[in-house]
């Protein structure tokens, strides 16, 4: 039996960004059920509709890649209360031109972390109405939370049981959603 496909965005293309070490403790969570990969997002230039016609190697490999996963995990911080550039110049790569949107008939869970005592609350609102904007079926529920303190392991373990605990049960409810509507083959 294959495990569902997942792909995971970090809205963030800093090197020791905290949300890849959650998306790396969040996958290690889930590994049992669901087959997760990565999909880069920090090399892709700014969209331009001028690039349209012949589009750059990088945005090919980034809509072929999100094309590839029926279910999507975004971990992202949050900047000035919304998302990331770097996230949404990703997104509208993926969902031009309208008729090849990358995202429509995706499954999506996201959560994020920060130093603050949000956590990413408002940027996951602005990401999840893009998201249903786009043909994204987006998990309900929220799951954002502080790093403070840190919640997880440079290798990707958590060392706060009540956040580890927390986003089990996230995830358990996401994993089962992805195996519902994608099945397992």
């Amino acid at each position: 039996m294959t495990k569902p496909r997942v792909g995971i965005i970090v809205g963030s293309n800093r090197r020791e960004s905290i949300n890849r070490k959650l998306a790396k403790a969040l996958a290690n969570l889930e590994s049992e059920r669901l087959d997760f990969g990565w999909i880069r997002i920090d090399d892709l230039p700014m969209y331009n509709q001028d690039l349209e016609a012949d589009r750059p190697e990088t945005v090919r490999r980034f809509t072929a890649d999100v094309a590839q996963y029926p279910a999507l995990l975004f971990v992202t911080p949050e900047h000035n209360r919304s998302l990331p550039a770097v996230l949404k110049n990703a997104i509208d790569w993926g969902s031009k031109p309208t008729d090849q949107n990358v995202w429509r008939g995706r499954i999506a869970a996201m959560t994020g972390t920060s130093f603050g005592a949000i956590g990413t609350a408002v940027g996951q609102q602005h990401l999840r109405q893009i998201l249903g904007i786009l043909g994204v079926l987006v998990m309900g529920g929220e799951a954002y939370i502080s790093f403070r303190p840190a919640p997880v392991d440079d290798d990707g373990h958590f060392v706060d049981d009540n956040k580890r605990d927390f986003l089990q049960a996230y995830m358990d409810r996401f994993a089962a959603l992805v195996t519902k509507l994608v099945g397992t083959s």
